[in-house]
């Protein structure tokens, strides 16, 4: 039970990872395209400083 318990923990680990790394990848990609939304909301630019910081 502890080792099914487990499995079900890490694919929902990967799930999380893997949407989390879309959604930030959906976010620059937006920002790239429409420069007008720069500034609009601050936690979206934070996220979007984040990403390429870290690329």
């Amino acid at each position: 039970m502890d080792q099914h318990s487990r499995t079900d923990r890490d694919t929902v680990f990967e799930q999380r990872t893997t949407l989390r790394l879309r959604h930030a990848a959906a976010l620059t990609s937006l920002l790239e395209e429409r420069t007008d939304l720069r500034g609009v909301h601050a936690l979206a630019d934070h996220f979007d400083d984040a990403v390429r910081w870290s690329a």
